[in-house]
């Protein structure tokens, strides 16, 4: 009975999302229309995509295992994020927008050249493959844990889903399955904490039967001020310069738009994060020896809520991975069609573009669900994407918006971009390995803010190189 009730709410929430996309597609036009939605996003739409985007599989399957594990400093993986919106909103919103691009390429393009546009878009292309993997691997875990049938045929059914109504209707089908989807996500988690946290006797009861290091904020035993710190810079700064959050401003009717909907997302995602989390540290009184603290949703809902609320939670958080899926899909596929493919080919026609962009979608989703496939932790998968990322891209674009004072070379730019996520990727590799030297533990530790500070001592430090070999 259980199995059908979550199947109903699941194949009604399919059919939704494909019917959206199929209404989308009739104000779907040019490369404008596909790519930032004509440019007619109002506040609430804006928002509600950025939301949804933000709520996906990491803040839902991996965060409330957090709680499970760390207590309340397991918010900081969606609070970083509201600083950088911070930073975004303030300083850099209505900038983005007045620009009127598609891609966070393009903007690289402006700053530097076009050698540095297609290095950046690369990399995004392959990071956020990861990063959509991520998120298909999260609505696998869910699947599994309930049981639903097999979790790779269910892997295979979002992907599919996604794709499909992505590529339909673009990037206006995405902002308005988004809409819906932080409403059903949002009504999911405040009813399953309506429903579990009188299970474990509100706050007082977690506070007696949880260690008190669950309830330490901002900083507890299990994490510390350099764990915050390296969070903000390698995750937070994903928020400041992030090709998922400029696909959402690019598609603002305004700038005034862009900026107040970032700075309101800023907002909304705390009180998210605070749910989210109070749900693992439920689960932690309820299944104390669990062993999987990613697997903490999953029993809330199969073993805790009523078949109604199950079956909307489910469709909130089937939701949340797909919203965050389809905002990088739509982004990832917009920069390889138009910030690699028609650099290769610039006669390629807007029509063209748009089929390439389309065929493109097809592609990284298929990608990402063979990567998936492979994957077993949601947050190992997205902290390597991001990490890459971050040390990468974000360090050069963000000095970008100040070149000239600080007088950076297309050189620079490529030498950080290039330095910086070969460094990270390396530090991922020795994270795998088995480190008992106390010296070996400490170089893999910080090794992904070294990284960091390379890219930013590569990208002067060449820049000045540069500047002087050039003035012979």
């Amino acid at each position: 009975m259980a199995n059908a009730t979550y199947m109903a709410f699941i194949i009604v929430y399919f059919v939704v999302m494909v019917a959206v996309g199929l209404l989308s597609r009739r104000f779907t036009r040019g490369a404008d229309g596909f790519f930032v939605a004509g440019r007619k996003g109002k506040t609430i739409l804006i928002t509600g995509s950025l939301v949804a985007t933000i709520v996906g599989g990491s803040a839902t399957v991996g965060m409330a295992g957090m709680g499970f594990s760390w207590g309340l400093t397991g918010m900081w993986w969606l609070l970083v994020g509201s600083v950088g919106l911070i930073i975004l909103g303030l300083f850099l919103a209505k900038k983005l927008r007045s620009t009127g691009y598609y891609t966070l390429p393009q903007l690289a393009e402006n700053q530097y050249d076009k050698k540095v546009s297609v290095v950046t878009s690369a990399l995004i292309v392959v990071a956020w493959i990861g990063i959509i993997a991520g998120q298909i691997v999260a609505a696998g875990k869910i699947m599994d844990i309930i049981g639903i049938g097999d979790k790779t045929i269910w892997m295979i059914i979002f992907t599919a889903v996604f794709i499909l109504y992505t590529i339909i209707g673009g990037q206006r089908a995405n902002l308005r399955t988004d809409i819906f989807q932080s409403v059903i996500i949002f009504g999911g988690i405040i009813a399953a904490l309506a429903v579990v946290l009188p299970k474990v006797g509100g706050w007082s009861g977690l506070e007696a039967s949880l260690p008190a290091d669950h309830f330490s904020f901002p900083l507890s035993d299990n994490f510390g001020g350099v764990t915050l710190a390296t969070w903000l810079l390698l995750y937070g700064m994903t928020y400041v310069i992030g090709p998922d959050m400029y696909s959402r401003l690019f598609s603002a009717k305004n700038e005034k738009v862009a900026r107040n909907s970032v700075l309101m997302t800023a907002v909304l995602i705390i009180p998210f994060a605070l749910c989210i989390v109070l749900l693992g540290m439920s689960a932690k009184v309820l299944f104390p020896a669990m062993s999987s603290a990613e697997a903490a949703l999953p029993l809330l809902i199969r073993d805790q809520l009523p078949l109604f609320a199950g079956g909307l939670v489910m469709a909130a958080f089937v939701g949340a991975m797909m919203s965050s899926s389809d905002t990088c899909l739509v982004s990832t596929g917009t920069i390889l069609s138009n910030d690699i493919v028609k650099k290769l080919k610039p006669s390629l026609s807007e029509e063209k573009t748009v089929l390439v962009a389309r065929i493109s979608i097809v592609v990284i989703g298929v990608l990402a669900l063979l990567l998936a496939l492979q994957l077993g932790s949601v947050i190992s998968s997205l902290i390597f994407a991001y990490t890459v990322y971050t040390c990468a891209v974000v360090i050069p674009v963000f000095a970008g918006f100040y070149k000239d004072k600080l007088k950076l070379t297309n050189l620079g730019a490529i030498a950080a971009i290039i330095g910086g996520g070969t460094v990270a990727i390396l530090s991922k590799f020795l994270d795998a390995a088995d480190y008992t030297n106390k010296y070996q533990v400490f170089i893999v530790k910080y090794l992904n803010l070294e990284a960091l500070a390379l890219s930013a001592l590569l990208l002067f430090i060449v820049s000045y190189i540069d500047r002087r070999y050039r003035s012979r």
